[in-house]
C-alpha cells in the first residue's frame, strides 16, 4: 500500500481501534508517527518535547478511535490536526511557565500568543506541503527551495510554462489556507475534555530516529468524545 491511506484503510483502522485491536494501533503508529513527530517538533523545536507529544497523540489515538469521523477528512489529516493541538498547548504551557519566571524581561501575553500562532502554521503549512499531489509539491520546492523562477521550473519538471504555473498557483493557494487553520476541526471537539490518556505499550515495528514510543503520556489528550481503555 502506498503512503498515503485510502478511505477504506482508514475505516477499517479506526473500526479495528475501537474493537480494542492493539495490532491497528501498531499500524497506525508505524504510518503516521514520523508525521507526527515532525509536526510536533516543528512546533516545539524541542526533541525530547516532540518525543512526549508523540506518545500522548497515540495514546490519544488509542483512547478515542471514535472521535475521527471519516467522513470528515482521513485519518492522516486527523492524527496531524490532534498533533498539532497538543504540541501547541504544550509549548502555550512552556511558554507561561517561563513567562512567570522571567521577571521584568518575561515577553507579553500577546507576543507569547504570536510566537504559537507563528508555529502552529508552520506546522500546518509543513503538512499542507506533504500532502499535496507530487506535482505541486515538486513545483512548490523546485521555485521556492531551489529558488528557481517558472520557467526554469518547467524545464526542471519537463512541463510547459503554463502548466508549472498552474502548479505553483494551486500549491500557494493550499498554503495560504495554514493561517486560517483550527487546531481541531470543529467535528472533532466536544464541550468537555476528555479523560487523561493512558498510554499503550509500544507497537512494534520502526520507529522514527530520536522518537522511541515509551512511556506515559505526559497531559492531557485534545477534548473530544471518546472511552478511556488500555491495552
Amino acid at each position: 500500500m502506498g503512503h498515503d491511506a485510502s478511505p477504506r484503510w482508514d475505516r477499517r483502522m479506526q473500526q479495528r481501534l475501537t474493537h480494542g485491536e492493539a495490532a491497528a494501533l501498531g499500524e497506525v503508529y508505524d504510518r503516521f508517527a514520523s508525521l507526527v513527530h515532525s509536526l510536533a517538533h516543528r512546533v516545539l523545536d524541542d526533541e525530547d518535547a516532540a518525543d512526549r507529544v508523540t506518545r500522548e497523540v497515540f495514546a490519544y489515538v488509542w483512547e478515542h478511535p471514535d472521535s475521527y469521523d471519516p467522513k470528515q477528512g482521513t485519518l492522516r489529516s486527523w492524527v496531524a490536526a490532534v498533533t498539532r493541538h497538543q504540541a501547541v498547548q504544550r509549548l502555550r504551557q512552556t511558554e507561561a511557565a517561563s513567562a512567570r519566571d522571567g521577571g521584568a524581561e518575561a515577553p507579553e501575553p500577546a507576543e507569547i500568543e504570536q510566537k504559537i500562532h507563528e508555529a502552529s502554521t508552520a506546522a500546518r503549512a509543513d503538512y499542507i506541503v506533504t500532502s499535496m499531489p507530487a506535482p505541486l509539491r515538486a513545483a512548490l520546492e523546485l521555485a521556492y527551495f531551489q529558488r528557481r523562477d517558472y520557467r526554469q521550473t518547467a524545464a526542471d519538471l519537463g512541463v510547459t510554462e503554463d502548466e508549472a504555473r498552474r502548479r505553483l498557483r494551486l500549491g500557494l493557494q493550499l498554503l495560504s489556507t495554514a493561517r486560517t487553520h483550527q487546531a481541531l476541526p470543529p467535528a472533532h471537539r466536544a464541550a468537555h475534555p476528555a479523560p487523561t490518556a493512558r498510554a499503550p505499550h509500544a507497537p512494534r515495528g520502526p520507529r522514527p530516529p530520536h522518537s522511541p514510543y515509551t512511556g506515559p503520556a505526559t497531559s492531557a489528550p485534545p477534548p473530544g468524545p471518546g472511552h478511556g481503555r488500555s491495552l
